[in-house]
This record gives structure tokens, C-alpha cells and sequence, in this order.
């Protein structure tokens, strides 16, 4: 490949054709910045069908993890708070601002989702009028180690696509978490009745 070299009589660049091919490379790519990548989707924003073992096809967030609903004698809802430290474990699943609903993905149905303006001022989802949350047991997608966990005035299940909690693997006895120090995880049912903000969810 030639060099590339200065005319000083001309004050001309003097290139050879391999040199050339280098040179534009070279240019193209001078004062493009480079594209920031994506920010990740939050997990409430987005909802659909995935397979767990153990559990079959459960509804999953944009983040691919399984989320829970926390109900105790029938009641649809038993609220789950930061200030009793709830939250800590089960991660509320708040809507972005500016969001006002979620989006419905593969196998999940759009006329189930609904959202939920609780008292701390922010929307929630819901599914069928549940709201919603992620354990942080599961550390990743494809698990659900939080199915039948009894805490916080109830006991948790992970949702099947038609909006139905998933108890009939628990055997009709919930497991008992550990308490780890944070504030109502007592891991019974008698830990108390909580909520987000002060709100009583109900549903939306």
C-alpha cells in the first residue's frame, strides 16, 4: 500500500489507492459518538407468558421475572408497604412517570391489565385487579422461589396468564420464610395487614 505523503509545491496530500481506502476509513469515523445503549425497560411496563419449571406457563414482568400477588383468607390485595419493610423483599412494580398503563406481550391479556394511583402519588399495574410484585429470592428470570411464601398478613402465588394465582403445587401448606431483620417479615400470616403508601389496594 502506497504512503500518503505532502505536495510541497502544491500543498496538496498526495494518496495512493490503498492509502485512500484508509484515509476515508479513518475520516468516517472522526466526531461520530457513539450510540448510548439502551436504557433496560422497567419491569412494570411491560407483562407476558413464560414457562417456570415446576409451575408451567406464569406471567412474567418486561424483565422476565415471575411476579406474585399476596392474598390471605380470599381476600384479593393484602398490601405490601416500604414502610414495613415489605417492599425490601417483594419489589413493588411502579409505573414509570409519564406511564399510564402497561403493555400487554405474548400470552398475556391486554384486557386484564389495569393500573392503580395509590396514595404515595404513583400508579401501579394490575391483573385482573392484583397488584403486583417480584421477589428478590429469585435473583433472575425462569425461577419462582417465592411461590407459597407466607409473609407480610398472607401468603404469595405467582399468576397464571388468566389472572388466576397458581396455589395447587403449594399442597395446601405455604413454606415459612426465614426472618431476615427487616421489619414485619415475621414469615406468618399474623405478621399484620400493610399496605403501599398508606393506600388500602383494593385492585384497579
Amino acid at each position: 500500500m502506497r504512503a500518503v505523503h505532502l505536495d510541497t509545491r502544491s500543498g496538496h496530500l498526495a494518496v495512493g489507492a490503498g492509502g485512500l481506502a484508509a484515509v476515508l476509513a479513518l475520516w468516517s469515523g472522526v466526531g461520530t459518538p457513539a450510540a448510548a445503549p439502551a436504557a433496560p425497560a422497567a419491569p412494570g411496563t411491560e407483562f407476558h407468558a413464560a414457562k417456570v419449571p415446576h409451575l408451567g406457563t406464569v406471567l412474567v414482568d418486561a424483565r422476565g421475572r415471575t411476579v406474585y400477588v399476596l392474598t390471605a383468607n380470599g381476600r384479593t390485595n393484602v398490601p405490601c408497604s416500604d414502610s414495613s419493610g415489605c417492599t425490601t423483599i417483594w419489589p413493588a412494580l411502579a409505573l414509570p412517570q409519564g406511564v399510564s398503563a402497561a403493555e400487554a406481550g405474548p400470552g398475556a391479556r391486554a384486557s386484564l391489565l389495569g393500573s392503580k394511583k395509590l396514595s404515595d402519588g404513583r400508579t401501579y399495574p394490575t391483573y385482573k385487579r392484583w397488584l403486583l410484585y417480584e421477589y428478590v429470592g429469585d435473583g433472575e428470570p425462569g425461577r419462582a422461589t417465592g411461590e407459597g411464601l407466607r409473609s407480610f398478613g398472607g401468603t404469595w402465588y405467582v399468576l397464571a396468564p388468566s389472572g388466576t394465582p397458581v396455589t395447587s403445587t403449594s399442597g395446601g401448606s405455604s413454606r415459612t420464610p426465614t426472618n431476615r431483620g427487616t421489619g414485619g417479615y415475621s414469615g406468618r400470616s399474623g405478621g399484620g395487614i400493610y399496605d403501599i403508601g398508606g393506600d388500602v389496594a383494593a385492585g384497579g
